[in-house]
């Protein structure tokens, strides 16, 4: 299920750590896991189901959960969808390899990253660091991007539109700061995975999935999209209400 790369020593250390919750009723899984995330630097704290997955995120909110879909009783994806009922913590889901259908699924839950199985420990551990860095506090020109109703405070890391404060994941946030502080910009799925995800190559389908997310928040008709075009033959581009 884990295949190994490289030796632990080769794993260097996160810029931004943070506590992060391992969820995989495999008791093997978890301790390499958590091996591997303790070497970069991360606190971790391992649950062996989903239901003791929420009632610790509930007890102390963790910076990032790993979340095994396949577990026993409450499956991954009720994970997730609870979880996002009431927070925005990132989740990095593990999956198995093929399963499409569900890792589209938790995308459209709100999962900011997924792994396949059988999956590099190492590069878990790197993803980790990876979006917590995105999600972590990043240097900015200015405190805040405003396009009519649409306000980013990209210091809180909060966004409103009508007065009201949206709820964003960590990466849905970082997507639709991109495309404001870029306006009238074509990019393309392959531009924005680089981009905004840090990946070089990587399932495309995850950048639409999180387009479609954003427009059911920031747009008053999401079927009508009018700040987040699609643009035929290339992919997205924002244009400002105003």
């Amino acid at each position: 299920m884990i295949c190994y790369t490289t030796s632990m020593e080769e794993l260097p250390k996160a810029e931004v750590t943070g506590r992060v919750l391992v969820v995989d009723d495999d008791l093997t899984v978890r301790d390499v896991v958590r091996r591997y995330l303790e070497l970069a630097g991360h606190r971790v704290e391992l649950a062996g189901d989903g239901e003791q997955a929420l009632r610790m995120a509930a007890a102390h909110e963790p910076d990032l959960v790993v979340l095994d879909l396949m577990l026993p009783g409450l499956d991954g994806l009720e994970v997730c969808r609870r979880l996002r009922e009431h927070s925005a913590v990132p989740v990095i889901m593990l999956t198995a390899r093929g399963d499409e259908e569900d890792r589209v699924l938790g995308l459209s839950l709100g999962a900011d990253d997924y792994v396949s199985k059988p999956f590099s420990a190492r590069e878990l551990a790197l993803r980790v660091s990876s979006v917590l860095r995105r999600v972590g506090p990043r240097p900015v020109t200015a405190a805040g991007l405003s396009d009519g109703s649409l306000r980013l405070d990209l210091t809180a890391r909060r966004v409103e539109r009508d007065g009201r404060e949206l709820t964003l994941t960590g990466r849905e946030f970082d997507l639709l700061a991109f495309l404001m502080e870029h306006p009238g910009r074509a990019y393309s799925r392959a531009d924005l995975l680089a981009e905004v995800w840090g990946w070089e190559f990587g399932d495309q389908s995850t950048v639409t999935v999180h387009v479609r997310r954003l427009r059911e928040k920031v747009e008053a008709d999401p079927a009508n999209p009018v700040r987040i075009a699609t643009v035929w033959g290339v992919g997205y581009r924002y244009d400002p209400s105003g």
